[in-house]
């Protein structure tokens, strides 16, 4: 059988074609290049916006917000003054794993560069929403996420003092936090977490990397100890295009 503009009801992108078949110009472009990015395969050099306009025969400007929407997307990434094919995302599980662990599982190797390591007393908005004293210590710690040296989101996690006073002197700001915990005899009990999409400010964008029109994915957990007791506040900018998440239900 034949469906409209080639569109086979499995096909990935049937969902953006309006059932009377018109659709903008650009998106048909986009379908396109798609096809195109699946035949390069990762890593490989997509042709020029100049030649991709000749060959669909449509106006350059088509063509930028086309390829433009396939780099939001994660498909594309810039690379000096090309584009070229990315690779598939990172996936992130939502459980109480480390992001050092989900990473590794995917045969990439993950770091962090240190941001800050500050300690102030604990505000009345932090105070409130872990359950820690207001005015207490607590240290903040900040970070850029890479894989394979890539930049790829910023983490920034809020934990007592009185819980790891040692963490300035002790720890390893490239290594994984949750591994230091374990280390000191502190167990995960359970957490609360909640996932929105934002753009990030101008400089998180400059400590990630990436412009600030980039959509990020924003995760805010804070965990508790295996006695209930409040353990960690994290919130965590993870780079749209680089990332999904993965979780397993049962009924």
């Amino acid at each position: 059988m034949d469906y409209p503009n080639d569109q086979h009801p499995a096909a990935p992108v049937r969902s953006g074609i309006p059932e009377h078949g018109r659709i903008p110009k650009y998106y048909a472009v986009k379908a396109r290049i798609s096809a195109l990015v699946d035949e390069l395969g990762e890593g490989g050099l997509l042709p020029t916006e100049r030649d991709l306009s000749e060959r669909y025969e449509v106006a350059r400007e088509t063509v930028r917000q086309a390829i433009r929407e396939l780099v939001l997307e994660g498909r594309l990434r810039r690379q000096g003054r090309g584009t070229v094919v990315a690779g598939p995302k990172l996936e992130q599980p939502l459980s109480l794993a480390s992001y050092t662990e989900g990473v590794r599982r995917q045969g990439r190797t993950p770091g962090r560069n240190l941001v800050a390591l500050d300690r102030f007393p604990c505000p009345e908005a932090l105070a409130a929403e872990t359950g820690l004293t207001r005015g207490e210590p607590v240290w903040h710690l900040e970070r850029v996420l890479l894989a394979d040296d890539e930049r790829v989101g910023l983490e920034s996690t809020y934990v007592s003092v009185a819980r790891i006073p040692r963490l300035d002197a002790d720890f390893d700001p490239d290594s994984s936090f949750y591994a230091y915990l374990h280390q000191q005899g502190i167990a995960f009990g359970d957490a609360d977490e909640r996932i929105e999409t934002v753009l990030a400010t101008p400089r998180e964008a400059l400590l990630i990397g990436t412009p600030p029109a980039l959509p990020m994915l924003l995760i805010h957990r804070v965990s508790r100890d295996t006695d209930g007791q409040p353990l960690e506040r994290v919130r965590t900018l993870f780079r749209g295009d680089r990332f999904s998440f993965t979780t397993h239900l049962s009924g």
